[in-house]
């Protein structure tokens, strides 16, 4: 029987081959997504270490360097030699040698600046060989101190805001501090004063010094006054071998002559000071309170005292043998604002032990 094969029509070729063309170029475009995919991920690969490379060195920055120390306060071996200059010092002035004097000041004060024990020695000397110039600097570094100088702050800036005249007026009262003395008899611009101070011993044949001051504090007239910002001060001091000025040991009492002491009934009004130290005193270990014991605020209790306690030591009783009574600073303060000095001797202004102002 004869096979019959049926041939290909020329649609059926135009077909395959459109079909075959198709599937080329979709292959072409799958190749083609995948090379441009492949080097888009190959790129983020690349750049990933530069993003991360700051966040590595970030954590490995060192912190910042310390600040070197600050110049702090001088050392313990120049403040030494500053306070044995400045002992040597007042050995010489004592002496009339004021060069000198004033030379030992000069160098302690290059090795503690900020001295005010030296400074204010310095100043006074200045104003003693009457260069006031000088002294006004010398008082303007302490007051730069601040209060830190402790009463030498109030001290200097009294001094500042009178000034010390280039040629002084012959006979003019001033208080110890230098404060010139108006009309009143109270320093210029001041509230309170001091008129008068009397000494007066009293007989006693147990003690070994016993004597009274009568201490007349005057207000100005016709101003106005809160009694609770007045306070006044007077500080006792001893010699110790003649050579050391300390607070003294010894029993001191306060009482007003006038127990209201308002300045109303009567003006000055009178603080009596009682200074006793008896044959058989001995030091305590309470004697450093002197200071404190010496405030007195007036509407309060008039009369102070400062007791010993029974306890007593070998060594505190002979070193109190070695005492001798050397004399007295009062200062009057009124609203924190030092009112007026005095001091006997006067050198005592620079060399007694700088007390507490506070209450």
């Amino acid at each position: 029987m004869p096979v019959l094969a049926a041939s290909s029509s020329p649609s059926d070729r135009t077909y395959s081959v459109a079909v075959g063309v198709i599937l080329a170029f979709a292959g072409l475009e799958i190749l083609a997504i995948a090379i441009h995919f492949g080097a888009e991920h190959r790129a983020q690969r690349a750049t990933l270490p530069s993003v991360k490379a700051p966040v590595q060195t970030a954590s490995v920055t060192p912190g910042p360097t310390p600040a070197p120390p600050q110049a702090g306060a001088p050392s313990s071996a120049a403040l030494s030699a500053s306070d044995r200059l400045l002992k040597e010092a007042n050995v010489l002035r004592e002496r009339g040698d004021t060069a000198n004097a004033l030379a030992r000041l000069q160098d302690a004060s290059q090795r503690d600046t900020k001295n005010p024990q030296v400074l204010a020695e310095m100043a006074a000397i200045y104003e003693s060989i009457q260069l006031y110039d000088r002294s006004n600097e010398t008082w303007k570094k302490i007051q730069d101190l601040g209060p830190s100088a402790g009463p030498l702050y109030e001290l200097a800036d009294m001094k500042l805001r009178v000034g010390a005249a280039a040629t002084p007026s012959p006979g003019v009262a001033m208080d110890t501090a230098g404060k010139p003395l108006d009309a009143e008899g109270l320093p210029e611009g001041s509230v309170f004063g001091v008129t008068n101070i009397e000494t007066e011993q009293v007989p006693d044949p147990d003690a070994e010094t016993n004597f009274r001051l009568k201490i007349g504090i005057k207000k100005r007239d016709g101003v106005a006054i809160d009694h609770s910002k007045l306070r006044i001060m007077v500080l006792f001091y001893d010699s110790l071998d003649n050579d050391k000025v300390v607070a003294t040991d010894a029993d001191v009492n306060y009482e007003w002559m006038n127990p209201k002491h308002d300045w109303a009934e009567s003006n000055p009004e009178t603080l009596i000071v009682t200074y006793l130290r008896s044959k058989t005193h001995a030091i305590t270990s309470e004697a450093a309170l002197s200071a404190a014991a010496a405030a007195i605020t007036p509407g309060k209790n008039s009369t102070r005292s400062k007791k010993r306690t029974d306890s007593v030591a070998n060594a505190e009783a002979a070193d109190s043998v070695r005492r001798q009574y050397l004399g007295y600073v009062i200062r009057i303060l009124y609203d924190d604002k030092l009112q007026t000095v005095r001091a006997d001797p006067p050198r005592l202004i620079n060399d007694a032990p700088n007390p507490s102002l506070s209450p």
